[in-house]
């Protein structure tokens, strides 16, 4: 075993407790022969001369030399007996070199590093740059030999060839400063001072020996990292790829439905106007219940109000009816009941095709005259005004034949005294105690106010503003129509219908509250007498009345396009959407 000319710097102990190692003699390199000794020797003098802190290679001092492959021990002491000759050369003639650049101290107020007397260290150490080149693969070789031969070992193998690059890099910058150029400076380094580095400062020359050891020293270290172990993972630093382990327990808390799906959103319910089917029957229902409470606080407040003397007094004196002129007709005549069903079969096809035309978004079918193939209506349109039409036809032939056979005197206003009875006949139908009547003789002042309405003031009202809305009212009269605007025809025809709605219900229930039959045999059958009770029995009215509702309810039912079209068609052109 090779032994070294001088001692090794000892450093830490290897134990807890025990002493500084290497031991205080020798300190051999096991596993490097002698020739590869006098090299290890020769850089670990420059290290000592220089100053420098160099780290012993733990492998190679401890490792024994049958530990390494026979080809790594021959080519590491090949490549020692090489470098040292080479550092022996170097150092001889080096031997007049400057004194190396001094830097910033080590400890703080200690003197600038290295010391002023370290010429010989820097002579060394340009010896060792020379020499550097041929030394380079064999390093390489030496670092990769013994990393693979010894896995086991610890990081240290790779710190050995890094200090030594380090001291001859070191040691070839300041052999090589004499001809570079004039550095560039930058602060003082003590306070006060001149910049450094001083003025006459040169930059190195190139260092192609020193960087290929500096080249070699990470290929060594690259080579020792990847032969040593890596440690195990700390468990939770790194995320978990690929499917979850099943849990080592049973699952007693589960995530839900709604965890990994989402609900769809309901549908929007449809809706009929503003509101929905549903909302449209708790309306009806609340509404309902409101009116019927409403009514029967009415009952009892006029019935408590009559009880009064003011007001018994009063409906004394006018006791809902007054005497009709004389020459007035008695009974009512077949005509007056054909006109009357001829009048309830329009109506009520024409508020149903009326709520059509209001209400639809598309239509199905559409109408246009022969004469004018531009104009298009809908077909519900279409049969709408034809309606209209007919029912204006049978009111103007109803009106005439009130007025010739005197039958007008029964609905039209002949005294004053009409609106305090109309005022006693109401307090009365509130009051459900009923007031005396026979249509046959004469109807009481409310129902004529009423017979009057409808006739003379609603019925006109809904021609009127109708025609203005229709196709026939002429189109380039504009004086005419800002007279009388389309939108005020508009906004007084809805309104009208209403009117039309409500009277048939409150006809239609008084009719069956007050005498079902009497009333039915007086509007249909034509039949009565002066004493209300007479045909109290007779079911004549009542079976044509239910005739005239199937009649209606056929026509109702046969109102469709179908049926429409070809009829349509007659007196113009139909065509689908």
């Amino acid at each position: 075993m090779a032994t070294y000319g001088q001692t090794l710097r000892r450093g830490l102990p290897r134990v807890a407790g025990g002493e500084a190692w290497p031991a205080a003699g020798d300190a051999p390199v096991a596993g490097v022969g002698s020739a590869g000794a006098g090299a290890t020797a020769a850089v670990l003098g420059v290290a000592e001369a220089t100053g420098a802190q160099t780290s012993t290679p733990a492998a190679l001092v401890e490792a024994p030399e049958s530990s390494l492959p026979v080809a790594a021990t021959e080519s590491v002491a090949g490549a020692g007996t090489d470098s040292a000759g080479a550092v022996a050369a170097g150092a001889g003639a080096a031997s007049a070199a400057r004194t190396l650049r001094r830097g910033l101290p080590r400890v703080a107020g200690g003197e600038p590093w290295p010391p002023a007397d370290a010429t010989a260290a820097a002579g060394a150490g340009a010896a060792v740059a020379s020499a550097a080149g041929s030394a380079t693969l064999e390093n390489a070789q030496i670092a990769g030999s013994a990393s693979s031969a010894a896995p086991s070992v610890d990081s240290t193998v790779a710190e050995a060839p890094i200090a030594a690059s380090s001291v001859l890099a070191g040691a070839s910058a300041d052999a090589a400063d004499e001809a570079g150029a004039t550095l560039r400076r930058g602060l003082p380094r003590e306070v006060g001072g001149q910049p450094w580095p001083p003025a006459d400062a040169h930059v190195p020359a190139p260092r192609p020996a020193s960087s290929d050891v500096a080249d070699a020293v990470p290929v060594a270290a690259a080579a020792a990292a990847a032969s040593t172990p890596s440690a195990p993972a700390v468990p939770g630093t790194a995320l978990a790829t690929g499917p979850r382990e099943a849990l080592p327990f049973t699952r007693t808390v589960w995530e839900g439905r709604y965890a990994r799906t989402r609900p769809e959103p309901k549908s929007e319910p449809a809706r009929i106007g503003p509101f929905t089917r549903g909302q449209w029957a708790g309306a009806v229902v609340v509404g309902g219940l409101g009116l019927l409470f409403a009514a029967a606080m009415a009952v009892f407040a006029v019935r408590w109000l009559i009880t009064i003397e003011p007001f018994a007094s009063f409906i004394a004196t006018y006791p809902g009816e007054y005497h009709l002129p004389e020459g007035a007709p008695v009974g009512l005549p077949a005509w007056l009941g054909w006109q009357h069903f001829f009048n309830v079969f329009l109506m009520v096809l024409i508020i149903r095709s009326g709520w059509q035309v209001r209400t639809e978004k598309r239509p199905s079918a559409f109408w246009s005259p022969k004469t004018n193939n531009r104009r298009k209506i809908s077909l519900n349109l279409w049969f709408h005004q034809s309606l209209d039409i007919l029912w204006v036809v049978n009111g103007a032939i109803f009106v005439v034949l009130l007025f010739v056979t005197g039958q007008w005197m029964r609905i039209v206003p002949t005294s004053w005294e009409v609106f305090p009875n109309a005022i006693s006949a109401a307090l009365q139908y509130v009051s459900l105690d009923w007031p005396t009547e026979n249509g046959w003789v004469n109807y009481n002042s409310l129902q004529q106010l009423a017979y009057f309405t409808t006739v003379f003031i609603a019925a006109p009202l809904a021609v009127i503003t109708g025609v203005r809305m229709s196709g026939i009212w002429p189109k380039d009269a504009k004086a005419l129509n800002k007279a009388y605007p389309v939108e005020w025809a508009r906004a007084v025809h809805f309104p009208v219908m209403l009117y039309f709605v409500f009277f048939i219900f409150v006809h239609v229930v008084l009719v069956f509250a007050t005498g079902a039959l009497r009333n039915l045999n007086h509007m249909y059958a034509a039949q009565g007498s002066v004493d209300p009770d007479a045909y109290a029995m007779n079911w004549t009215g009542f079976w044509i009345f239910s005739l005239s509702l199937v009649v209606i309810a056929g026509a109702v039912a046969a109102a469709r396009p179908l049926v429409l079209a070809p009829i349509a068609r007659l007196f113009g052109t139909v065509v689908a959407r």
